[in-house]
């Protein structure tokens, strides 16, 4: 017998346990692939790939954190690791004192690149591939709708980084 979510029908506590399997569970997966195939995790992935993809050679810690949906002090930790690694530089920003730039170096963006190919075919097996193309757009629909209403909260979580513009 399945547990029912109190206060909701089957189909909603069907779909509720579903979504947080999958917050649960693919990250660890992808995690765990990527610290095997390029000693990354996910998320210094993400940080890597959101350096590499901007438009000048650093941008500021802020920038970077609301881009990646993380705090300042979660990315500072992230980025000391990187930085440890020789994968960014951080630098104080020319502009505000108060503020750090970050940015990608060779040896990141080599680690990068080395990493994209396997990332890309895990994210393929676990999910791309299990599913069909009106599923994908389906699930497209339901993740832009969920990120929509994410971002209306106050306050209550930080808005995606897709629907934020900089402050």
């Amino acid at each position: 017998m399945e547990f029912r979510v109190p206060r909701m029908n089957e189909r909603e506590s069907r779909a509720w346990r579903g979504l947080i399997a999958v917050t649960q569970l693919l990250p660890a997966a992808l995690d765990a692939r990527l610290q095997r195939d390029a000693q990354l995790t996910h998320f210094e992935f993400g940080v890597l790939t959101i350096l590499h993809t901007m438009r000048g050679p650093a941008m500021r810690m802020t920038e970077l954190a609301e881009a990646t949906n993380a705090t300042l002090p979660r990315l500072s930790n992230v980025c000391s690791r990187l930085e440890k690694r020789g994968l960014i530089e951080r630098s104080p920003c020319a502009d505000d004192r108060r503020a750090t730039n970050v940015g990608l170096t060779t040896a990141g963006r080599r680690a990068l690149i080395h990493s994209i190919p396997d990332h890309i075919a895990t994210v393929r097996s676990v999910v791309v591939d299990a599913l069909s193309e009106e599923q994908l757009d389906a699930l497209a629909d339901i993740t832009d709708t969920i990120i929509e209403r994410l971002a209306s909260l106050d306050d209550a979580a930080p808005p995606p980084a897709a629907s934020r513009t900089a402050r």
